[in-house]
Parts: C-alpha cells; structure tokens; sequence
C-alpha cells in the first residue's frame, strides 16, 4: 500500500524548494490510500472528500517545518486520523444523515453493491450485507486509538513501525491496541454471528 518513500521524499525537499508541481504528484500518490482511510473511518464520501483535502492544505501550509528525512506516510495519516476523529465527535454532536451512505465510487466501499455474475442467493446476500453492516458498526463504536490502528492495519496494511509513528505509542503498544480491537469486535459480533447460525 505505501508509496516509495524516496519519491515522497525527493517531491517534499522539490515542494519545500518551490516546486508546487511536487505537491501534484504526492497528491496523485496519496490521495487513493488516505482517502480510503478517511471514508472507513467516517462513511461519508464528502467529509472523506474534504478531510483529505484539508491533509494537502496543510502539507503545502506546513512543508517548511518538515525535516527532509520526515516518513511523509507517517505525518499524512497523522494528520488524517486527528481530523478524522475531531470531525467524528462533531457528528456526534451534530447529527445527519449521509445522503451518500453507499459508500465511494473508487471502490474503497467494502459493502458497495456489486453483483457479481454468478452472486449468491437473495437470503445469502442479505446476510452477507448485514453481517458487514454489523462489522461497519463495531468498528464505528471503537475508541478512537484502537479504530485508527485497526483501520491502518488491516485495510491500509500498514506495518507495526509505521503506525507506532502514526499513533504515538510503541510497536508493542499497536499489538496490544490490535488486541484489545479484535476483542471489542469479538464480543461485538459474537451475539449477531449466534443469531445468524441459528436461523
């Protein structure tokens, strides 16, 4: 999933030189991945849409105040997940509804409508989608350290080291958040996958 990291680091010493075209191609190199995390974490393509947005503002605001040997996907999806999370508690504050809750055209949707061919029965269907509807909704009620390094390690692929720096905490310390999600989901979903054998 991430990028070449010497790439990322000759177009940030070429934006930090004056080269605005630089910030063009780390947009085109990020935008997909960060974007995926933003719409995970919110479901929401617009909000998705202009936090991303907001991470390239404030890269092109901030580039003078990074060190040349920054892990640029480190500090992006720092940024992300921090705007993520404060723009989730306004929602809860101040709730809508998504008028565009079937998720992103790109396909980072895991519960997007595509029918495949040779798709199984209605019923079957029915449960799939529910059961991902489950999914997308214990996750949602994760704390927002165990969400982000969920999100970051299972669908970014993301490695301990990079989301110890992402996070702030030690590679142990993502195991262990690791840990304590699947447990939340564990105990989650156990009451939804009995019901669901049992009918």
């Amino acid at each position: 999933m991430t990028p070449n990291s010497d790439n990322d680091n000759s177009d940030l010493r070429a934006l930090q030189l004056g080269d605005d075209t630089a910030l063009n191609r780390l947009m085109a190199r990020w935008q997909k991945p960060l974007f995926a995390f933003a719409w995970r974490y919110l479901h929401n393509n617009a909000d998705a849409h202009d936090l991303v947005a907001e991470v390239f503002v404030r890269l092109y605001q901030q580039n003078h105040r990074l060190a040349p040997d920054t892990r640029l996907s480190a500090w992006l999806f720092t940024i992300l997940s921090n705007l993520c999370h404060n723009h989730h508690r306004w929602r809860k504050r101040h709730p809508s509804v998504s008028l565009d809750a079937g998720g992103p055209d790109d396909g980072a949707n895991p519960t997007a409508n595509t029918v495949p061919h040779d798709s199984p029965a209605p019923d079957r269907s029915l449960e799939q989608a529910e059961a991902l509807t489950a999914m997308a909704t214990a996750i949602d009620r994760l704390p927002h350290d165990l969400k982000t390094t969920l999100l970051l390690h299972h669908y970014e692929h993301l490695g301990y080291r990079e989301i110890s720096q992402i996070a702030g905490c030690s590679e142990r310390g993502v195991e262990t958040r690791l840990y304590r999600a699947r447990q939340y989901l564990r105990a989650e979903l156990t009451p939804f996958l009995r019901e669901a054998v049992q009918t």
